[in-house]
């Protein structure tokens, strides 16, 4: 049978696959688009759906009510190997309309060609106004119990596991914008806990643009495209948003964070997440504690610099989809630590002066240690986009017993906006049904009907107090699991549209921040304002932004007055010099090498042995190793080929975190400008010109070059010294490895560049 049908004898070996004999992606590089290799005909013999990749999976198969179905994934799936209409009959032919005959006018009646074409006129559904363009995993989060201390909610607890989807976004850009754009990224994570769902809905960002919700739509607009023209879609580099900002000086805490490197991170897997708000811990016996949520990456928080950034965003503008994605599907699972600063609940609500209901603020992790409670790991992708990632609802008041709001004002308009959009985007208020959004724990809700209710409930009395469905149900107390609000005092006072005189302080974090930070990572905050205000039409509103960096840095103004033609102007405010927060900067330690991608440059007359050797030890220390060769296909003997998996054409450096280069490898037959632009105006004799630009750009980026063989001519070429950091030579693959370790541990060579501030 097998012999016979090849999809049928592979989908068998998928199936022993997802029993746990999963040998990884083919080749050890992630990226297959389905489970079973397609054959070159068209299969023609039926067959059941094919069962999803060993790295995915879909919703818990939970009832719209939160009961376990026990019902297998492939259940909530389509099933049977025919083509049918929606409702199941089954169908001969889904390329021709019924017309009155072959050159006739279509008929009415054709119920298949009205039920296809409705449905797909229906598809879509109105993306985010913010964080529409997004990506998202399955995971699971294990408690330390260290949590037992202030909470008591239960998914804390030490050992416990609990399922979570997390989706990171950015920002401002649509749906189809890329992923790679200076702005702010969405962390938001759903934990389906035993005592209902729980979402932490965070940015990358501590702080944000605003203190008060009511700015909401004001920094939005500001930042969105221009309402007369669409443009510039998903970024900051524009009159609106620099006109807000500069006039509306509570945003300059969240602006300096956007314009470092934080505004262009390395991946999702290599980024920050914070709560933003101060949120309120409970214990069992009722004492609270304030508390602020950080997830800290295992990896270590790592960014693209500007020009790679900007390449991605035309290149390959899913970068970062996909890196999550690939990571994931080889085995390189993203892990973060959550943890919490904690502060004394008293009725000021500040800690060493600082306002913790001030969402443009941070307390620093000196003053106040990150302690980690828990462990997130993504270990699963998605099996539909639409389904899980763009159908996923998050809001910031699905809380469960022990963890409680404050007054945040920013926080409390969320706890409306949340719940307020999903309405219009999800088509009702029966959202939380969908299977992806569905508690794990039971509801009893007394909510009936609406648009796409799917639950069928039953009893006659959807009110309490009742007699005839037995009284049914009943409120519980705090000592069988209620979730019961924080009696905080509300304090007597006058009703008025105004802040507390501690908001007022608008530039002495953002003064913290730039003096935490190295000197490369200034000159890429100074690079992203002279670029950003460079891009405004209105020389006012870059003048008023030289005078908010004054209140900053003088230093900052300066060096960004310069790159703008502008004269620097004197700081309004007195600057004070705080101590510096090591915390705050992204550099000067060494991380994991987990999901590293290194391209190994190669061609059939190299050392292959070397290349073989070196790929298995990549793949050991849990890299990713992609061959880059002048064709695609093979190289090397037929009885023993190495897979090659991007060429001279498709190859460009802002994909790999390092380069290797095993020899001089021959130039490409199609290395010419007519095919191929980035070749030159020439076809090459020596070395082709396209593997001389992702050289070039791999050490423009600060990414380590490694080299053996006769490489030593192809850096020449490419003007790149020998003895320039980061670039290192041996005799041996095995011994380049040795020293690109330690390279990678750092994530980019730094040094190679030298620094004005």
């Amino acid at each position: 049978m097998s012999e016979q049908n090849p999809i049928k004898a592979a989908a068998e070996k998928i199936a022993d696959t997802l029993r746990g004999e999963d040998d990884g992606p083919r080749d050890g590089v992630p990226g297959k688009p389905a489970p079973v290799p397609p054959t070159v005909q068209e299969p023609t013999e039926p067959v059941e759906p094919l069962p999803p990749k060993a790295d995915q999976h879909g919703p818990e198969t939970v009832s719209p009510t939160g009961q376990p179905t026990g019902a297998e994934q492939a259940r909530m799936a389509q099933s049977g190997a025919y083509l049918t209409t929606a409702q199941g009959a089954r169908l001969y032919d889904t390329d021709h309309s019924l017309k009155a005959g072959p050159r006739g006018p279509v008929l009415l009646q054709d119920h298949h060609l009205r039920e296809k074409i409705t449905h797909f006129d229906h598809e879509r559904i109105p993306e985010r106004v913010v964080h529409a363009r997004g990506a998202a995993a399955h995971g699971v989060f294990q408690g330390y119990g260290t949590a037992a201390a202030v909470s008591k909610a239960a998914f804390l607890a030490k050992d416990v596991e609990t399922p979570v989807f997390v989706r990171f976004s950015t920002v401002l850009g649509s749906r189809g914008s890329a992923d790679t754009v200076r702005d702010t990224r969405g962390f938001a994570t759903k934990f389906y806990t035993e005592e209902g769902i729980f979402d932490l809905v965070g940015n990358n960002i501590p702080v944000f643009f605003i203190q008060d919700a009511i700015k909401f739509p004001d920094v939005i607009h500001a930042g969105k495209p221009h309402p007369d023209r669409e443009i510039p879609q998903a970024q900051s580099a524009h009159d609106t948003f620099w006109d807000f900002v500069t006039l509306h000086t509570e945003a300059t805490h969240h602006t300096l964070w956007n314009m470092s490197d934080r505004g262009i991170p390395r991946s999702y897997r290599m980024m920050e997440g914070f709560g933003v708000h101060t949120f309120r811990l409970v214990k069992a016996q009722g004492e609270t504690t304030l508390v602020k949520f950080h997830w800290k990456p295992k990896l270590g928080v790592h960014s693209l610099v500007w020009e790679e950034a900007q390449i991605a965003a035309g290149v390959d503008p899913d970068f970062h989809r996909r890196d999550l994605a690939d990571a994931i599907e080889a085995g390189a699972f993203p892990q973060w630590e959550l943890g919490i600063q904690t502060f004394p609940d008293t009725p000021e609500q500040n800690f060493a002066g600082i306002d913790l209901l001030d969402p443009t603020k941070i307390v620093p992790e000196e003053m106040a240690p990150v302690q980690p409670i828990g462990l997130l790991t993504l270990n699963a992708n998605p099996s539909n986009y639409f389904a899980e990632t763009e159908q996923v609802a998050f809001h910031v008041g699905h809380l469960v017993p022990g963890i409680d709001v404050t007054n945040d004002p920013l926080l409390q308009g969320r706890l409306f906006s949340y719940l307020d959009t999903q309405l219009t985007r999800l088509g009702g208020p029966n959202f939380g049904q969908l299977p992806i959004n569905r508690t794990h724990a039971p509801v009893n809700d007394m909510l009936r009907d609406g648009m796409h209710q799917t639950a069928v409930h039953r009893g006659v009395a959807p009110y309490r107090p009742n007699s005839l469905d037995g009284g049914c149900p009943f409120l519980a107390g705090e000592d069988t699991g209620a979730f019961v609000e924080v009696p905080a005092e509300v304090a007597a006072s006058v009703k008025e549209r105004k802040a507390p005189a501690s908001f007022d302080d608008h530039y002495s974090q953002p003064r913290l921040f730039w003096l935490s930070m190295t000197p490369t990572e200034r000159e890429h905050i100074i690079a992203a304002y002279t670029f950003e205000l460079g891009k405004c039409y209105e020389q006012a509103i870059k003048e008023r932004a030289l005078t908010v960096l004054a209140n900053i840095d003088a230093e900052l103004c300066a060096q960004v007055a310069a790159g703008l033609g502008l004269p620097a102007p004197a700081s309004e405010a007195r600057l004070t010099d705080p101590a510096p927060s090591p915390a705050l900067s992204q550099l000067g330690q060494t991380w994991p090498l987990d999901g590293r991608i290194v391209g190994i440059v190669a061609d059939a007359n190299v050392d292959l042995d070397g290349v073989r050797t070196l790929r298995q030890a990549l793949l050991d220390d849990g890299m990713v190793p992609l061959v880059i060769a002048p064709a695609g296909g093979t190289i090397g003997p037929d009885d023993d080929p190495v897979t090659v998996q991007r060429t001279f054409t498709t190859a460009r450096s802002i994909e790999f975190d390092a380069l290797l280069l095993a020899g001089a490898p021959a130039p490409g037959a199609d290395g010419f400008g007519a095919r191929d632009a980035k070749a030159g105006d020439a076809q090459p004799s020596t070395t082709d010109p396209r593997l001389l630009l992702l050289l070039n750009e791999a050490f423009r980026h600060g990414k380590a070059i490694g080299h053996w063989g006769d490489a030593d001519a192809v850096l020449a070429q490419a003007t790149i010294p020998n003895d320039a950091h980061g670039v290192v030579g041996a005799s041996s693959a095995a011994d380049v490895l040795d020293q690109m370790r330690q390279l990678l541990g750092t994530h980019r060579v730094w040094d190679r560049f030298p620094t004005a501030v």
